[in-house]
């Protein structure tokens, strides 16, 4: 499957609300959880079905309902009707490709945002799409499958930090934050590999070097391919002025937009490292040569007289006058070390050795 652009031809002429999924089956059935919570009270369970989880519509409590799969249609209409979203929402939750967005309907607002996930022995990276949906007293959160960076979010609402006496909107923040910081991590994690790289570099160049530089290459542009257009959702809900989120918690999602800056600037400084790295590569390999063929041309320029005297002396001729003189043998390896020697002399006083 293409990891930067992937569309299949019977996608093209649907209609935008059609609740059609868009992507790669992940899991095999839905998922669906609850955490409700507030200063008094914790729960935590799983459900079976959507209407299960109508009762949480109208707390007092915060609930985060989380969704695991998005390749069941009659499940996500299920979650529209009980939730009364409008279908052009759940359209966009189950189409993955899609750009990070977010909007503001009546009685909700919806942001999608791509989570990313870094494979510890591949160093391959993967990329989710998250969808999560606003109201006053429900979060409603779409993965495409099991398991997420959010489980640190979940043990502060266990252990009842703060996050407890706060709304919906802090919660969608706290999610938010979490899914930048592990950019930072991916981030970092390359960058500590492109660091690496350095030493190689310089020691011992090798195939396997370079190699690497594309391996890296092709996952740092992977990541700003997700995470460039991350920041013109998150410029927008910065912006927004919504009755969804509390005036207290704005400055938390204008911070959000300074963290995908520094995720942004980290790639773009990563990606210019990685470039110069490359051309680093290519040209201790062509230095390299040029020693190599140095060393080569001066050995062929060395021999060039010899090779002459000793044609001359070589030659078929009868009368050669230096034949018939007792030490003429030894005088020509004289000649020809002298020459040699001198020649050597020069290259060295010219630092072509």
């Amino acid at each position: 499957m293409a990891r930067f652009t992937n569309k299949s031809k019977h996608e093209i002429g649907r209609a935008p609300d059609e609740l059609f999924f868009r992507g790669e089956k992940k899991i095999e059935n839905v998922l669906l959880r609850i955490i409700d919570y507030s200063e008094n009270h914790f729960e935590e369970i799983n459900i079976s079905k959507t209407k299960e989880a109508i009762k949480y519509r109208e707390r007092d409590s915060v609930s985060w309902f989380n969704i695991d799969g998005l390749h069941n249609p009659d499940a996500l209409k299920n979650i529209a009707l009980a939730f009364q979203l409008d279908k052009l929402i759940l359209a966009d939750v189950m189409d993955t490709q899609a750009r990070p967005k977010s909007y503001e309907y009546d009685n909700c607002m919806a942001i999608s945002v791509k989570m990313l996930m870094l494979d510890e022995k591949t160093g391959t990276i993967s990329v989710e799409n998250l969808s999560l949906i606003l109201t006053k007293s429900v979060l409603i959160s779409f993965q495409e499958r099991t398991g997420d960076v959010f489980e640190p979010v979940r043990e502060r609402i266990r252990n009842k930090k703060r996050i407890i006496t706060a709304g919906t909107d802090y919660l969608m923040y706290a999610l938010l934050d979490i899914v930048i910081d592990n950019y930072i991590y991916i981030i970092g994690d390359l960058g500590d590999k492109i660091e690496d790289l350095e030493e190689k570099l310089l020691n011992k160049p090798s195939k396997n070097v370079l190699k690497e530089i594309n391996k890296l290459k092709k996952e740092l542009n992977f990541l700003r391919k997700n995470i460039n257009p991350a920041k013109e959702m998150f410029i927008n809900l910065s912006k927004m002025e919504s009755d969804f989120i509390e005036e207290k918690n704005e400055v938390h999602y204008k911070e959000l937009l300074a963290n995908i800056n520094q995720a942004i600037e980290a790639s773009d400084s990563y990606r210019e490292i990685l470039s110069d790295q490359l051309n680093i590569y290519h040209t201790t390999i062509s230095s390299r040569l040029n020693d190599v063929m140095k060393v080569l041309t001066i050995f062929s320029v060395l021999f060039i007289p010899l090779t002459f005297i000793a044609g001359i002396y070589g030659t078929n001729f009868e009368y050669v006058p230096e034949l018939q003189y007792k030490y003429g043998y030894f005088v020509m390896w004289g000649f020809m070390i002298v020459i040699a020697l001198i020649m050597f002399y020069f290259f060295k006083r010219k630092k072509w050795l």
